[in-house]
C-alpha cells in the first residue's frame, strides 16, 4: 500500500516535469512540516543536505552527515508525505558504487526524487568543497544511479555549479549528463536569465534551478519559458522554526529579548564551526 503512495507521488512528480509552469519548493525537514506543506497545498518539497545535516547534527553543511542518517530521515518524511519530496543526495555519498547504494535505500525512504552532483565531496586535502570532479566521472556516477533504481518513475537529476566554472564547460557538463540519461538537470549559481538561456539552449530536459534568493531569477513564466520546472529558493521554513525556538525558551527564561540573533546567527552559534575550521587547518591543510 505505501509503495504504491510512493509510486503515485513520484507519478505526481513527473507530471510537474511535464507540465509548462515552474513550481517553487516547500523545505521540508521532518514529518509535520511535511504534512504541513502539503495541506498548505504546495505541490514539491524538498530535504536539503544542509537542513539535514543540521537537524540531524546539529553540524555546519560539510559533508559530515552520512547516507544512513540522511535516509533515516528521508524514511521518517516519506512515512507521511503526502506531496513529492526531492532529497538532495549531495554527491552520492562517494563514488559511483555509493551512489548506487545512495539510490536505493533513497528509493526505499520513498522519495520522488533526487539530486547527484558534481561537486567533489567531502573537501579533499588542502582544497576546496566546491571543486568538482571530471565529466566522466560525472557521467559514471549518473549512469551506475540510473542503473540501480527500481521505480523508473522516481526521477534522478544531474546537478551542477554554473558560478564556478566557465559557460562552456557548464555546456558540455549539461549536455553529457542529459546524454547520459538524467530526467533532469539541478543548476546552481545561474547568475540571471541570460546565463540560463545560454545554458539551456541545447537542453531538451526539465531544469531545476536552486536561487538562493537570486533577485534576477524570479520572474516564473521567464524561467518557465527556458524549461525551469522547479526552484528552489532556499530553507526559509527551517530556519524559522529555529529562531522560533530559540525566541521562544528565552521568553520561558525570562531572558529579555533585545534584538536577538538572527537565524543565520544562531546556525553559526550552535554548529561550533570554528572547531571544524581549526581541525580543517590542522589536519587538512585549509587556510581561510
Amino acid at each position: 500500500m505505501q509503495r504504491a503512495c510512493h509510486h503515485q507521488l513520484r507519478e505526481a512528480f513527473r507530471a510537474l516535469l511535464a507540465s509548462p509552469a515552474c513550481y517553487h519548493t516547500a523545505s521540508v525537514f521532518d514529518p509535520l512540516s511535511a504534512r504541513i506543506a502539503a495541506d498548505l497545498g504546495f505541490e514539491v518539497g524538498i530535504l536539503g543536505g544542509s537542513v539535514a545535516s543540521l537537524q540531524v547534527l546539529a553540524a555546519p553543511d560539510i559533508a559530515l552527515i552520512t547516507l544512513s542518517e540522511f535516509a533515516e530521515q528521508a524514511t521518517r518524511i516519506g512515512r507521511v508525505a503526502r506531496l513529492p519530496v526531492i532529497a538532495d543526495a549531495d554527491h552520492g555519498y562517494g563514488n559511483a558504487h555509493n551512489a548506487m547504494r545512495t539510490v536505493i535505500e533513497l528509493e526505499r525512504a520513498g522519495v520522488a526524487a533526487l539530486t547527484l552532483e558534481d561537486t567533489l565531496l567531502p573537501a579533499q586535502f588542502g582544497r576546496k568543497s566546491y571543486d568538482l570532479i571530471g565529466v566522466e566521472e560525472g557521467v559514471g556516477k549518473l549512469r551506475a544511479a540510473l542503473s540501480v533504481r527500481d521505480d523508473a518513475a522516481m526521477a534522478i537529476i544531474a546537478r551542477t555549479h554554473a558560478g564556478v566554472q566557465p559557460l562552456e564547460e557548464v555546456i558540455h557538463r549539461t549536455q553529457a549528463y542529459q546524454a547520459a540519461g538524467a530526467d533532469g538537470i539541478c543548476l546552481v549559481g545561474v547568475q540571471d536569465c541570460e546565463h540560463l538561456k545560454a545554458i539551456a539552449e541545447d537542453l531538451h530536459i526539465p531544469l531545476m534551478l536552486v536561487t538562493y534568493g537570486n533577485p534576477e531569477l524570479r520572474d516564473d513564466c521567464r524561467l518557465a519559458e527556458l524549461g525551469v520546472r522547479i526552484v528552489v529558493d532556499g530553507h526559509g521554513a527551517y530556519f524559522a522554526a529555529i529562531k522560533a525556538t530559540y525566541d521562544s525558551l528565552r521568553e520561558q527564561r525570562g531572558i529579555a529579548a533585545g534584538n536577538g540573533l538572527s537565524a543565520s546567527e544562531l546556525v553559526t552559534k550552535y554548529t561550533n564551526p570554528d572547531d571544524y575550521i581549526t581541525w580543517a587547518r590542522e589536519y587538512m591543510n585549509v587556510k581561510e
